[in-house]
């Protein structure tokens, strides 16, 4: 096979949906997105096909349910050591034991695999599609990397055997032999440091998708706050929304700190530490972060020292696991956090005095493939908007530059407990604490002019919209995911319209909820807002909903409103 048709055929999406039109539809959608797939007929010629070069394969499971998987698994098995194909399995809504451990079993057959249940959106299909033949395209990349490698190193094999024999002949002139053979040694150091660089390129685009997210919300509260602080005279209502503003530039600053810790260039302020007054100051903070169903409670040892660190990374740090520990507890439940001595312990090699401060949740845990990366800078299991990749890495960060460090137990479905070792102190701590975040005020009363249901993930976006709404004269109910919103239009609550956000975590867009919307509730006006994703905006516009640039000005999304209409039900 040559060069170019290597290339073509790395580049085509593999499809095996046998039932129904299945495969003639994603084809379909393919093509438009300017994908080059083909279809297969049984497993066999998938198998074969795979063999000669893919980008992914797509597969219906229902084509695999009940089959021999031994030749799948050991074709995936068997890849070659750069080579982890993408598999996009379409599932049902089946959810019988059978099935469920049938298709955790299949999770395992294939490895790199993403699930996308039926039904499934244009736009989740192709999304999904996309991501999986970049993903491909790096391993590709990685393999010519490998490759070039390879033959560098062949190359100077046969440098080295050709200068040999010429010895054994001849007094061959040695200083050119050496020469040569630097040569050889500098094209593989300049392969080996080209994969360097595509690892640098892939991880900061893992950064960077977090990181606009997290900064484009707090734009929103912050451009929005101040064009609603010009066009409000209540005292109190301009008290609520410079608080807002305040707790944004405060985000905005943690996630500046938390850059600059991972990268080390942010000097630690160290000082003696009160660690029960510390962190029991925190109550009212952690309260407002974590929701109604998770608890905090607090068992510190009456005899602890006090701790050499910095007060406002500590207060971020436990902050960040807090926020970790509810996340993996979608049930509700307690976190315990946890203080004694640790006299003599060994930390980097040393012996010292040390005090032990525990973060222990018992939701979800994690398997030990997770447990051995969750340090990795922007390495994160969180969903899309919900996390930089970074916390754990900063909680790393503050450890380690105040002399201590930091340890992980988890277990699945037990729970996980976070454990940081912090140097004694010789010093008495200053009566007086200062926090890294003091809140106060109550959220305002809604109006009775309109009704609106608010889906946005974002605590501090939505408190800033709702005010705006308020402003405008509606009363507002917020949703912070789009599952949760459509629970609010089954139990049949009275809304005018619903403005959502159109990135939302748990796998379901914007863009399907405005859909679901017009299945369910086809006279329900529907409006969007979005900060950067051109295709969701495309996909919307397509539906006739009107997508809301973000940020925006309070006269901008009065004119929003304004042009809203019924959604019509699409055929």
């Amino acid at each position: 096979m040559g060069p170019n048709s290597r290339a073509m055929a790395g580049l085509t999406v593999l499809i095996h949906a046998p039932t129904g039109r299945d495969a003639t539809a994603t084809a379909e959608v393919l093509a438009r997105a300017g994908i080059e797939s083909e279809v297969c007929a049984d497993l066999s010629v998938l198998l074969d096909t795979a063999e000669a070069g893919a980008a992914a394969i797509f597969v219906a499971e229902e084509a695999l349910f009940g089959k021999d998987l031994t030749a799948l698994g050991a074709w995936v098995r068997r890849q070659p050591a750069w080579s982890d194909l993408p598999f996009v399995v379409l599932t049902s809504r089946q959810n019988q034991p059978s099935v469920i451990a049938w298709r955790k079993g299949l999770v395992e057959i294939l490895r790199n695999v993403s699930l996308l249940e039926r039904p499934v959106q244009t736009i989740t299909l192709s999304s999904a599609l996309q991501a999986a033949r970049r993903a491909r395209q790096r391993q590709y990349e990685v393999r010519d990397l490998l490759e070039e490698q390879a033959r560098a190193a062949q190359a100077l094999e046969g440098l080295v055997a050709e200068r040999t024999r010429a010895l054994e002949a001849a007094n061959v002139d040695l200083a050119a032999a050496n020469r040569e053979l630097h040569n050889q040694m500098e094209v593989s150091a300049r392969a080996e440091e080209s994969l360097r660089q595509i690892q640098k390129i892939e991880a900061i685009g893992q950064l960077t998708g977090g990181v606009a997210h997290d900064f484009n919300n707090l734009l929103m509260v912050i451009s929005g706050g101040l064009d609603m602080l010009e066009r409000q005279t209540d005292a109190d209502r301009r008290k609520r929304i410079l608080e807002g503003m305040h707790q944004a530039a405060q985000r905005g600053a943690s996630l500046t700190r938390q850059l600059l810790a991972f990268s080390r260039r942010k000097p630690l302020e160290p000082e003696p530490v009160d660690l029960m007054r510390q962190i029991g100051g925190m109550s009212e903070l952690l309260d407002r972060t974590l929701r109604g169903d998770v608890h905090v409670e607090l068992a510190f040892a009456d005899d602890l020292w006090p701790i050499d660190v910095d007060p406002g990374e500590l207060e971020l740090v436990v902050l960040n696991l807090a926020v970790n520990a509810r996340d993996a507890m979608p049930n509700g439940g307690t976190i315990m956090i946890t203080a004694r001595n640790a006299p003599e312990e060994i930390i980097g090699g040393r012996t010292g005095d040390f005090v032990r401060l525990s973060v222990i949740d018992t939701g979800t845990g994690m398997p030990r493939e997770v447990q051995d990366r969750v340090f990795e800078p922007f390495f994160t299991t969180k969903d899309i908007g919900k996390g930089s990749g970074l916390g754990l890495a900063q909680v790393y960060g503050f450890a380690t530059q105040s002399g201590g460090t930091v340890r992980i137990d988890s277990q699945v479905d037990r729970g996980t407990e976070v454990i940081l070792f912090l140097p004694r102190s010789v010093d008495q701590p200053s009566p007086v604490v200062s926090h890294l975040i003091d809140l106060h005020g109550e959220r305002p009363n809604p109006r009775t002019m309109g009704r609106v249901l608010l889906v946005e993930d974002d605590d501090e976006v939505a408190a800033l919209v709702s005010e705006m709404l308020d402003q405008l004269g509606y009363e507002v109910f917020r949703a912070s995911s789009a599952a949760a919103a459509l629970g609010a239009l089954a139990n049949d609550r009275a809304f005018d319209l619903v403005f959502s956000d159109v990135m939302m975590p748990g796998g379901m867009s914007g863009v399907d909820l405005a859909k679901e919307v017009q299945a369910r509730r086809p006279r329900l006006p529907i409006l969007l807002t979005s900060g950067y994703a051109e295709a969701a905006v495309q996909a919307a516009q397509e539906m006739g909903v009107y997508v809301l640039p973000k940020p925006y000005r309070l006269d901008q999304l009065a004119a929003g409103l304004g042009r809203l209409r019924p959604v019509e039900a699409q055929g």
